[in-house]
């Protein structure tokens, strides 16, 4: 059994003030996430306005698709883009990604639906999402790794801003979805107000490619690219299986994110039958608590373990999950569905913690970006991204509203496995 550290013979460094460092690196992660709630909360209505059908499931699950299938691109992006970071520094790749991201932002808001432009409709979505997703496919790994090679013995607690940031998000793109489905008919979120949450992230991207554009790097100024210069090709060679441990170790939390923040909407008006202003407002109750505690957690892994924490909430999430969904199918209502959102939230914070020191740990600082980026994006892939789709099939198939549950439950099991290798048989680079 093997679970030594091992220092990296380059020491990554910065001199750029550790508040900075934390919004810059954490900005583009908001803007994805903000970007990614508001269109699974207006799934119901992107799924009339650009994939109309005879059956209401059958649209709501090419929305769903449009979605997953852009995930694809994740991966891809998180090789191209870490390999840019590796090779020529955090700062530029980040600076990148985010600029990608605006782009499809302003698809998002801008695009004709079906009625106007015809088949072109979803296809501009999908065209959209793919350059979402590729862009953000390298912000994670960059962002974390400029975050995690700071001089600091704090690494859970500086890593776990990247998914505060996602809590904070969450809570603004869940207050936009309510305050337009208490505010607005119907009509008017078909009319035009679905397209306000993507105009209010593109408020957000110059800010946030400004602040990017005054920090320092922490990759060594000269020498680096010509030291390594295909990151892409020594992970594949020699990293094969720290790729899966690290994507298993995304499972439940990816899961759950994608469940209790994407789904819940949806889920709450289609199965409970509950207004969509409830499912919004369940959702700002779990963005909340993720963007409070999360740091919390984070300093606390700092001093009493990471991997102690994450399986403390993977072993909650197994035992609760299903309990929690036979509660609210039995008995739906508002105070249930807040009760066990918050109940969500807090093991996300839990686990979502020391995940960010966790997942950098496996690689040297040479591959670090590429490494990182691509592992999470492969996780968000398989269990993140498909999941809407995944469990509005299995709810058709089996007319089972308990669905959900038993797929949390088979991705906590999973990450509970890939910690155990992770704790028991790695070496740590951090």
């Amino acid at each position: 059994m093997n679970s030594t550290v091992i220092e990296d013979r380059v020491q990554p460094t910065s001199t750029t003030p550790m508040r900075r460092l934390i919004v810059a690196t954490s900005i583009g992660n908001a803007l994805e996430w903000f970007d990614f709630a508001a269109y699974g909360f207006f799934a119901v209505t992107l799924s009339k306005l650009f994939f109309p059908a005879h059956d209401e499931t059958v649209s709501l699950l090419l929305t769903f698709g449009t979605f997953g299938l852009s995930y694809v691109f994740r991966p891809l992006g998180a090789l191209l883009l870490g390999r840019y970071a590796d090779r020529h520094g955090r700062k530029a790749a980040l600076l990148a990604a985010l600029a990608l991201t605006t782009i499809g932002t302003l698809i998002c808001a801008v695009i004709p639906t079906y009625a106007s432009i015809g088949i072109a409709a979803p296809f501009g979505l999908m065209t959209a999402r793919i350059l979402i997703a590729f862009s953000t496919g390298g912000e994670f790994g960059s962002g974390t790794a400029l975050m995690i090679e700071q001089k600091s013995k704090r690494k859970s607690f500086l890593g776990s801003w990247q998914f505060s940031s996602q809590g904070m998000s969450t809570v603004l793109a869940s207050c936009a979805g309510l305050a337009l489905s208490t505010q607005l008919s119907p009509a008017q979120i078909e009319s035009w107000g679905w397209r306000a949450p993507f105009i209010f992230g593109l408020l957000v991207a110059p800010v946030g490619l400004y602040i990017r554009k005054h920090i320092d790097d922490t990759l060594p100024a000269a020498g680096h690219a010509a030291t390594h210069n295909a990151p892409v090709r020594e992970l594949l060679a020699h990293s094969k299986a720290r790729i899966l441990i690290a994507a298993g170790i995304m499972a439940v939390s990816t899961a759950a994110s994608y469940l209790m923040i994407l789904y819940m909407p949806t889920y709450a008006v289609k199965q409970l039958h509950l207004p969509a202003s409830t499912g919004f407002a369940a959702t700002v109750v779990t963005g909340t608590i993720l963007m409070v505690f999360t740091p919390l957690m984070g300093h606390l892994s700092d001093r009493y373990g990471r991997s102690r924490m994450m399986v403390i909430s993977a072993i909650a999430t197994l035992a609760t999950i299903y309990p929690c969904f036979v509660w609210l199918v039995k008995s739906p209502s508002f105070a249930v569905l807040i009760s066990i959102m918050a109940l969500a939230g807090m093991l996300k914070a839990i686990y979502f913690g020391p995940l960010a020191a966790v997942l950098s740990s496996l690689f040297p600082t040479h591959v670090r970006s590429t490494g990182l980026g691509f592992s999470y994006n492969l996780g968000v892939m398989v269990f993140g991204g498909f999941t809407p789709w995944l469990v509005t099939a299995m709810i058709g198939a089996t007319h089972d509203p308990l669905s959900p549950a038993f797929y949390l439950m088979a991705c906590a099991v999973l990450s509970l496995a890939c910690v155990g290798l992770y704790h028991f048989r790695l070496v740590k680079h951090i």
